[in-house]
């Protein structure tokens, strides 16, 4: 088997900064930002943890719905990554739902330095209704895109074929024009690919 490629400087240097609860406490200087998003409990705590190759640089937890606000992360020097509240979640009363979902749109569709997003969806139940109103959000935006189909190691060989085939043939219908992976926090499927794309956004936005 071959050794895992080292980590590039970006996911090397991943530090926690700061949480907000509104978009008026968001920094206010102009680095590039990466954000996370997708339903509670898809596993995007998760998966920030083992791109980062860390074990509690996100908090995991197991219970939907947790996490409330904007977290935001360094990313090297020059980037930060952002884990946007997870959406969706029933049992969260209405109007903390409510707040959740404009907190999460307001920073997508506003953001100056929002430089890419990664969207994460459970491979079991892709491009969800709420999965589907997200990215129409972002279609209109032009960020870039990567999709990742987390907990794949929960599907057959067969499955993943299946699922991957489909998937992509309903984004191409949605008109969003990005990555779409098989991911998975467990057994890597996917991890330095994932990784090699974010370092790929950050390259690019130095020769702008």
């Amino acid at each position: 088997m071959a050794a895992p490629k080292p980590l590039s400087r970006a996911f090397s240097d991943i530090r926690f900064l700061i949480s907000a609860s509104q978009l008026e406490g968001l920094p206010q200087d102009e680095l590039p930002e990466v954000a996370f998003v997708g339903r509670s409990n898809v596993g995007k705590s998760s998966a920030l943890n083992v791109l980062a190759n860390r074990r509690r640089l996100a908090f995991v937890s197991k219970t939907p719905g947790r996490t409330q606000l904007i977290n935001f992360f360094s990313f090297g020097e020059h980037a930060r990554l952002v884990d946007l509240p997870g959406y969706g979640y029933a049992k969260v009363p209405h109007g903390v739902r409510d707040d959740w979902g404009k907190l999460v749109a307001g920073y997508l569709q506003t953001r100056r330095t929002l430089l890419g997003v990664v969207s994460l969806m459970d491979s079991r139940r892709p491009l969800t209704s709420l999965d589907r109103q997200l990215l129409e959000w972002l279609v209109p935006l032009q960020r870039r895109l990567l999709v990742l189909l987390t907990k794949s190691d929960k599907l057959t060989k067969s499955e993943q074929g299946r699922t991957i085939a489909a998937a992509r043939k309903d984004l191409a219908a949605l008109g969003i024009h990005g990555e779409c992976m098989l991911f998975s926090s467990q057994t890597r499927q996917s991890v330095e690919e994932a990784r090699d794309h974010i370092d790929g956004w950050l390259e690019e936005e130095k020769t702008r």
